[in-house]
């Protein structure tokens, strides 16, 4: 169906439309023609590649097409064991890729659970629950407060509803509802009081609604369409990659050549030179290159997962070391998302509640200490307003934990209904004043809805004795102006100046603490008034309170914030709240500091120019009031700083930033599918210590992509040089083919790959970022690598030349090179943890999969020496006591001297810098 303007028609116009019924609604067989025929509630993706295509994909990269040849000429030549075993290596990298890809894909589908609520719905007569994405057009929705809304619908009953919107138009403040009216077809969709939205939420009242739209055909859907168009490019890691590859290949076999058509003029067979030159191919490509990125990125990911971020482009992964900035939402990112009041005034007195979110563990203290607040009639004559005078309700939550020797049932609480309200109730749990139990005694009879006009509510209860009360709560300002008297433990009194004075007062204090503030009172009425409660009624009031509540910061943001600071990130703030609220908050996180840091409303982003805003961005690091189409003006001119830019988000008018920032993280409690479908990454908990331990993580991945390119390509170099220099000097063939592809296929394979998963070093988050165009050699790697490669190649051929022109034994010889090359690499391996501390500093143990390793590849070395069998398959004869210690000196003394430097010199290491994060 069109897209259609149904917020210019009548409910009836759209009822009829719809063939549908205001109270019967469809019945279930109408409700599955139409299922079948508008197809499921449901973002579709992009069309999925054929798992058989994925895998072939793994296949096109230069280098292993290159392996693949290689293999067609052993087989041709009738080396059917090289051919397998070069294959398997390719093979193995091919599913290595096809698992991790196939693995992300199922990480995000878990992930879009937790966004397919169910919806209640009007079919065959009845209220019924269905599975959201089982909706269609024509169905009647039957809402409540709390409900997320799966489908875009024309309202057709209303009562005091108000709808969150801001994941879709950016208004921060909830919308009210309308269902009698009409608007214009040019109606903005922000204007549209009368329509309902997919991805909205509703905060307060009730109603039904027809669905006019589903899945990919609402106002969500329609966005994500265009999101989905985008093309991805590959990163900049994957180009480096492929461009090393390729100067390797080319590089290394032009030496190949040269070292085979030696060889022959050498008088050396062509059969035995086309094997080496194959074999020192095989060695010189780096194969296990592609395949080790993958387990490092696969593992990290899987890593980052536990800690709650979901990857969803994994080479991206290596954008998170380079970030400079991450501009983060406040609510429920850096704060809990949990309103929670922390002071009260009532009578005389300030109370100072204790405790956060919804629990109602916390303790009420008066001068700081705790008294009996059963008997302070003034604190509960506020509480119990603050409890009536609401439409959310505190809801206990019973949740299983699964122990070691038994499992045990711990309660937990949680709101239904607006947070803010939500926080009184809570308050007045811990004072042991409990809704539920009021609300079983006193009887609401009547309502008078809260407006932004009006800016206040108010509830008329029948009493238990038979009369009746209003009580009243709104803008502090609002509800003194409507107030004669004033409560005190004794009982109302007339409201003097003094009292005035006091009270205003005591406002801007709790307001200089960043609290939101609302005030509370209450009158009697009489039975004529009860029974037409309106607006007049809200006069003569008695004031009965302040109540002072704020959304605190997560405990573990402000560690996280530090360790971005000391990791060279800055952090940014922004949100729609208020700039005096917005600047307390960062102040308390060590985000934003006066003398040093300047905060920005929307109203003044708006009044600057780019080049204005371009000069001032840096200083900038709280921006208040603000919509999320703000956020990509920030995200731009960052990114014209030269910043690379993490940027969070979760309504859909939030993915053009979120889309445009080097790295776009999406919520995934409070986010939305599309702008998830946006994203580079997803917090499964909306934390802003999981966007750190993620950074951290990300600098650890690349360091370890650093790690592995620095031990395989010296030791390739090592191979290739050991190969060509012996031909240059006129030596015969220092390694047989069947022995460089045993050291490369076994000895190289898994020390590489237990160095991709290496812990991360003890300084990553104590470096500022890498510049995002910083080559993979930078920091001098260049120089340890072919330093290093060179030491390698040298030491191999000088074992070689000392025992072959001593003992004037050839295979002798080529044992001693080949044990010589073998644990050159071996040795080497450890140097490559890291480009800073020592083996010994960084503790062997700390890693112990390349122990275990070097451990089988040791063993393994030795087998083909010393079982007959094998050593007759690699021509190799055992050495004695003096040729081990030739051997074993001339590969370690690098490791030899470094132990001997710790112990005359020892140098502690480094302590680890870890994110804090509380789970």
């Amino acid at each position: 169906m069109d897209r259609e303007k149904w917020y210019a028609r009548t409910p009836d116009e759209v009822v009829k439309f719809w063939q549908t019924n205001f109270t019967d609604g469809l019945t279930s067989a109408e409700a599955k023609a139409r299922l079948d025929k508008f197809g499921f509630n449901e973002l579709t993706e992009k069309e999925k590649t054929a798992w058989w295509k994925r895998f072939l994909v793994q296949f096109q990269d230069f280098m292993v097409l290159v392996l693949l040849g290689a293999t067609l000429i052993s087989a041709f030549l009738g080396e059917y064991t090289d051919a397998i075993t070069i294959l398997l290596i390719v093979l193995m990298n091919a599913i290595l890729g096809f698992i991790q890809e196939y693995r992300a894909e199922r990480s995000l589908a878990a992930l879009k659970q937790l966004a397919s609520p169910t919806a209640r719905v009007v079919r065959n007569s009845m209220v019924q629950q269905v599975p959201a994405k089982e909706l269609v057009p024509g169905d009647i929705l039957a809402l409540e407060a709390g409900d997320k809304l799966a489908a875009d619908g024309r309202l057709i009953e209303v009562y005091n509803m108000e709808v969150e919107e801001a994941a879709l138009t950016g208004e921060s403040l909830p919308v009210r509802k309308v269902a009698d009216r009409q608007y214009s077809e040019d109606a903005p969709l922000g204007d549209r009081k009368n329509m309902v939205y997919a991805g909205t939420s509703i905060v307060r009242g009730r109603g039904r609604a027809v669905v006019c739209a589903s899945g990919m055909a609402t106002e969500v859907g329609h966005i994500a369409g265009m999101i989905q168009a985008s093309a991805e490019e590959a990163t900049p890691l994957e180009r480096r990659l492929e461009t090393l590859g390729k100067w390797l290949v080319w590089g290394c076999l032009v030496i190949c050549c040269i070292v085979v058509i030696t060889g022959i003029i050498k008088g050396e067979s062509l059969f035995l030179m086309c094997m080496a030159g194959i074999s020192l191919a095989v060695a010189a490509i780096p194969e296990g290159l592609p395949a080790i990125v993958t387990v490092a990125l696969a593992l990290g990911v899987q890593r980052m997962i536990k800690q709650r971020a979901i990857i969803r482009k994994l080479p991206a992964v290596e954008t998170l070391g380079c970030t400079t900035v991450i501009c983060s939402d406040k609510t429920g990112t850096l704060t809990q998302n949990a309103m929670t009041v922390r002071q009260i005034f009532a009578g005389s007195q300030i109370y100072e509640i204790t405790g956060s979110g919804y629990d109602i563990k916390g303790s009420i203290l008066l001068n700081q200490q705790e008294f009996d607040y059963s008997k302070d009639k003034a604190l509960e004559q506020c509480l119990v307003i603050g409890a009536l005078c609401n439409n959310s309700s505190l809801k206990q939550n019973n949740v299983t934990i699964t122990g070691i020797w038994r499992n045990k049932t711990e309660t937990g609480w949680s709101i239904e209904g607006d947070p803010t309200e939500g926080a009184i109730v809570v308050a007045a749990a811990k004072a042991d004043i409990w809704q539920a139990k009021l609300e079983k005694i006193k009887k609401r009879i009547a309502e008078i809805p809260f407006e932004s006009e009006r800016r206040r509510m108010s509830v008329v209860y029948r009493e238990t004795d038979g009369n009746s009360s209003l009580y009243s709560k709104g803008a502090p300002d609002t509800i003194l102006e409507l107030c004669r008297y004033y409560h005190t433990a004794a009982g109302p009194t007339s409201l003097t100046q003094e009292h005035i004075d006091k009270i205003n007062s005591i406002n801007e204090q709790m307001s200089s603490r960043a609290l939101r503030v609302l005030a509370v009172a209450y009158r009697r009425l009489t039975p004529a008034q009860a029974q037409n409660p309106d607006e007049s009624l809200e006069t003569n009031l008695v004031f009965a309170g302040l109540v002072g509540m704020i959304d605190p910061p997560r405990e573990e943001v402000k560690a996280s914030i530090a360790l971005c600071r000391e990791a060279g990130i800055k952090t940014v703030m922004i949100t729609g709240d208020h700039k005096s609220t917005a600047v307390a908050i960062a102040q308390e996180l060590n985000i934003y500091k006066e003398s040093q840091h300047k905060a920005l409303t929307g109203k003044e982003l708006d009044a600057m120019g780019e080049a204005e805003l371009d000069s001032i961005v840096n200083t900038v690091s709280v921006y208040a009031r603000v919509s999320p189409a703000h956020k990509l003006r920030i995200v731009q001119s960052l990114k014209r700083k030269g910043h690379i830019v993490a940027m969070t988000g979760d309504g859909v008018n939030d993915a053009p930033a979120i889309k445009e920032a080097d790295i776009g993280v999406a919520m995934g409690l409070t986010g939305t599918d599309v702008t998830k479908e946006a994203s580079a990454m997803v917090l499964a908990d909306d934390n802003f210590a999981t966007i750190v331990a993620a950074v951290e993580e990300g600098r650890g991945i690349y360091d370890n992509i650093r790690k592995f390119i620095r031990y395989l390509l010296s030791c390739n170099i090592g191979e290739v040089l050991t190969m060509f220099l012996a031909a240059l000097l006129g030596l015969p063939i220092p390694l047989l083919p069947v022995q460089i592809l045993w050291v490369n296929l076994v000895t190289d394979g898994l020390p590489a790959m237990a160095l991709g998963i290496d812990p991360n070093d003890p300084n990553s988050m104590r470096r500022p970022p890498r510049h995002p165009k910083e080559s993979v050699f930078s920091r001098g790697l260049i120089k340890k690598i072919v330093g290093r490669g060179i030491q390698i190649g040298l030491s191999t051929l000088f074992v070689f030349s000392v025992v072959y022109y001593s003992q004037n034994d050839l295979a002798l010889a080529r044992t001693a090179a080949f044990a010589t090359l073998v644990y050159c690499q071996m040795f080497h391996v450890f140097d490559c943890r890291s480009e800073t501390y020592t083996i010994f500093e960084l503790g062997f143990t700390s890693n112990k999969y390349l122990l275990a390793a070097v451990a089988f590849s040791t063993s393994m070395q030795l087998a083909v020496m010393y079982i007959p069998l094998l050593s007759s398959i690699f021509s190799t004869v055992p050495l004695s006591l003096s040729e081990w210690a030739l051997v074993l000196t001339v590969s370690g003394w690098t490791l030899i001297l470094n132990a001997c430097k710790h112990v005359l010199f020892g140098r502690r290491p480094a302590r680890r810098a870890a994110v804090p994060h509380n789970r």
